[in-house]
């Protein structure tokens, strides 16, 4: 790729492809996405095998995926965010790859992830962000919790529903807003007036 961001990785601002970037973004994400799975699990949720931790940390991704497109969308040419994102979405693709061949019975675990990543984007589209605070509106955190609460079992459904985007969603977030802040992606969208603040 031909796009050059700076990272705050060390102390002076030296520049780095996106490449390195997102592979580091989608390292940190699969990590964080982990820690929200292990969360999940501490509440007793229904979650009885190892492959349908793999979907809940797909759904997982999927949201990230999608909230880097929401962040970076204005800030960056419609030709570069695709590429980014099309990066992204194929790094956490190995991801789910490298985790789920373990357990389950498939050669090839990247593609239907791409699969399910192209079955959630029109919904998510049509969700909001909140521009104000760069993150997920109401209807965009619904839908992410729905989308988990759809992999665990009918027993904790609706109590997860609501876990999910009132607990586990405000917990998780800010983390990952800033991973993606550390290796230069987005940038912190204060007020004048605030920035002395």
């Amino acid at each position: 790729m031909r796009i050059r961001i700076k990272t705050r990785w060390s102390k002076e601002n030296r520049e780095i492809s996106v490449e390195d970037s997102i592979s580091v973004l989608a390292f940190n994400s699969w990590k964080i996405g982990m820690q929200a799975l292990l969360e999940i699990e501490n509440q007793d949720f229904d979650i009885d095998h190892q492959m349908q931790r793999i979907q809940v940390l797909e759904e997982i991704s999927a949201f990230m995926i999608q909230s880097v497109d929401r962040m970076i969308h204005g800030t960056t040419s419609d030709e570069d965010r695709a590429e980014i994102i099309t990066y992204y979405a194929k790094k956490m693709a190995d991801h789910v790859h490298e985790n789920a061949r373990d357990f389950g019975d498939l050669d090839d675990y990247r593609s239907p992830f791409i699969h399910k990543l192209n079955d959630r984007f029109p919904a998510y589209a049509e969700t909001k962000w909140n521009e104000d605070d760069d993150e997920p509106g109401f209807s965009m955190s619904r839908e992410f919790a729905t989308n988990v609460a759809a992999v665990l079992g009918d027993r904790d459904r609706k109590w997860a529903l609501d876990y999910i985007q009132q607990v586990l969603l405000p917990d998780f977030f800010p983390v990952f807003k800033r991973t993606i802040k550390s290796i230069g992606l987005i940038e912190d969208r204060k007020m004048p007036e605030q920035a002395g603040h």
